[in-house]
């Protein structure tokens, strides 16, 4: 591999003549540039493919004051660097006779530096902490999301597009022929599918994808979600990320699937231990488990998000682990061996997975550096537990709403010392307009259970 440094970035050169040869087979003409904003939203701006010497030397400008979380309009300028690792061509564009593509990108300040408000920044830094200690970070999310059906104009109805069940196949499963253009996309944008199914709720689906280094997998995370929108709608259908769009059945979940590595060797592994895990493993587990619910807010960032975090859907609302116990917050997964893991099944596909995955690791960490005690792990079914026998066990909830998952926040560390003062000062008062727009204003249950009442 060689090597070259242009406006102070390593530019690997192989990868560079890559992309070059890709662009001329494929007939490019358009380049979108790519980022998210400080709830994971992702933006871009398109420009044509004779400005890609432009592109991939960090110049093209933007105004941030324009992007939620960013900058003060005083301090505007930013500019968006291009991780060449993450060029795809638009697999829906190719047939149009020219193509279109790619780039996911970092944000930088006018002088090179990163921006402190970029997540995926947000995400190195904790990459960086990581490393320091020795450790790889490897990640794999499984990400829910529903299909409603659109109407003549296009914008989304609460109508479902199936009725089917759990691992139901046509013609139950309405959703099967979309999957399938989706899991295409994805395949021709560089993923490793593994499994995609019907999930448990009528109208929701899940595409599994291969874990990959942290950073990737934050980036795959942001594009499965814009191209299974982007497939469905050629469907007529509107997918959403939304954790509970259809109160009585299951919510989304975006599970995530965390382990730290030490060279090739997976540092939560212990062959000789009884569950054949790792003494750090404990300790990333008791870390998790000791901090979450200071960064359930960056995890379930919505008001709605607390609408799936109840008994009875399968949403973990306890805080406790197993190693099989799928009523748990955190559950290791049977295989072993390279394959050794840690499941939060908290997390749900509206959060930012930059942000999601930094706090995790970094909570992980904690524990490791704390050399934490993970406590017994609860193999009993914690839902039918009543509340007498959950305190006498020592198992705790999770925030109940954003307004006390924000309260936890505040008063713990974890998150303002992974996002950043940035970061972290923005996020917690874009959250609480959030909380506070929602607290004033007037629903539709209590018109019905109020309006004629009272």
């Amino acid at each position: 591999m060689t090597e070259t440094l242009i406006s102070n970035v390593a530019i690997d050169s192989t990868t560079l003549e890559q992309i070059k040869k890709i662009m001329n087979e494929k007939s490019v003409e358009l380049l979108h540039l790519q980022f998210v904003d400080i709830e994971g939203i992702l933006k871009h701006v398109t420009v044509t493919v004779e400005q890609f010497d432009d592109v991939v030397e960090g110049k093209m400008m933007f105004d941030g004051s324009s992007i939620k979380g960013f900058s003060p309009i005083n301090k505007s300028d930013l500019y968006l660097q291009p991780d060449l690792n993450t060029f795809a061509v638009l697999p829906w564009t190719v047939e149009q006779g020219y193509s279109e593509a790619r780039f996911l990108c970092s944000v930088k300040n006018p002088d090179g530096t990163l921006f402190e408000g970029d997540t995926r920044n947000v995400l190195k830094k904790t990459v960086e902490r990581a490393a320091d200690q020795g450790y790889t970070i490897s990640v794999g999310p499984e990400l829910e999301f529903f299909l409603f059906k659109t109407d003549e104009n296009g914008y989304p109805t609460q109508e479902l597009g199936d009725k089917a069940g759990y691992f139901e196949p046509s013609p139950y499963d309405l959703g099967e022929r979309v999957r399938l253009e989706i899991y295409r996309a994805l395949k021709a944008m560089g993923f490793t599918i593994e499994a995609s199914h019907h999930e448990v709720a009528e109208g929701q689906h899940e595409i599994n994808f291969k874990y990959a280094d942290v950073l990737t997998a934050a980036d795959l995370a942001t594009t499965y979600k814009w191209v299974v929108k982007t497939v469905a709608k050629k469907f007529g259908l509107h997918a959403t990320f939304m954790p509970k769009p259809v109160f009585g059945i299951n919510g989304s979940g975006m599970h995530v699937n965390m382990s730290f590595f030490e060279g090739s060797e997976n540092a939560f592994f212990d062959p000789s231990d009884e569950l054949q895990l790792s003494k750090k493993a404990y300790q990333f587990i008791a870390g998790v488990l000791e901090n979450v619910k200071s960064f359930t807010a960056i995890t379930n960032p919505l008001v709605n998000s607390y609408k799936r975090l109840v008994p009875g859907y399968e949403a973990p609302c306890y805080i406790a682990w197993s190693t099989s116990n799928r009523s748990a917050l955190i559950r290791i997964p049977a295989k072993r061996g390279l394959a050794t893991r840690v499941e939060l099944r908290c997390p749900d596909p509206s959060s930012n997975p930059y942000l999601t995955f930094a706090v995790i690791a970094s909570a992980g960490l904690d524990g490791i550096e704390k050399e934490l005690e993970a406590p017994v792990q609860i193999q009993e079914d914690i839902f039918h537990m009543n509340e007498e026998e959950r305190a006498f066990r020592g198992i705790d909830n999770l925030p109940g709403s954003l307004a006390e998952a924000l309260k936890e926040l505040e008063a713990g560390e974890i998150a303002s010392q992974t996002l950043g003062e940035h970061v972290y000062t923005e996020y917690v008062s874009l959250k609480k307009g959030e909380w506070d727009s929602y607290r004033t204003a007037v629903h539709s249950w209590e018109i019905a259970n109020y309006h004629s009442k009272f």
